[in-house]
């Protein structure tokens, strides 16, 4: 199952398909195609049909639960349709790169926990639970986390968000 797509982004936004994900990423990266992983949305008609409503048609569009998306899909590393994959939560990414979905490199672009414990950004609020899942993906996989909202927008380190908050010093990976 579609072994011709190439991950150009993995990304966490709360609101999934959306203005900066249409006008700012897809065009900057070229994507042909965006993936959602959402367990909650997928099986769900009106959500299901909202998303399709909102993505032009020349962009390939699949919807999945975390586990089909994690044991089902298989990804080139070269060529193939660059695709974006879109995570709702920490959980959902985390969940799915246990299972198998590994990326070198995520980017979260908007997390609105109205439990938060700590501002890491403009559009990032991030609570305690989802704070541990990423000291874990970070200190285990050494996967790079980014904040940033936009292509052009500066990157900030998700360390140094964290360091603040930590109590001891995150370690580096290799």
């Amino acid at each position: 199952m579609a072994q011709d797509l190439n991950i150009a982004l993995v990304r966490v936004d709360n609101r999934l398909v959306h203005g900066q994900i249409l006008e700012a990423w897809v065009p900057y990266i070229k994507a042909q195609c965006i993936i959602v992983v959402d367990d909650n949305i997928s099986g769900d008609v009106f959500s299901e049909t909202v998303i399709r409503m909102a993505v032009p048609s020349e962009i390939e569009l699949i919807i999945s639960s975390v586990d089909d998306f994690a044991q089902n899909y298989i990804f080139a590393h070269d060529g193939g349709k660059k695709t974006i994959v879109l995570f709702s939560n920490i959980a959902d990414v985390c969940r799915a790169f246990n299972l198998g979905f590994h990326f070198d490199k995520l980017n979260i672009g908007n997390i609105h926990n109205e439990e938060y414990k700590i501002c890491c950004s403009p559009s990032v609020f991030l609570c305690d639970k989802e704070i541990q899942d990423i000291l874990t993906l970070l200190e285990k996989t050494g996967v790079v986390i980014e904040l940033k909202r936009v292509p052009r927008e500066r990157a900030v380190n998700i360390r140094e968000a964290l360091k603040d908050y930590c109590e001891t010093p995150i370690p580096k990976t290799k």
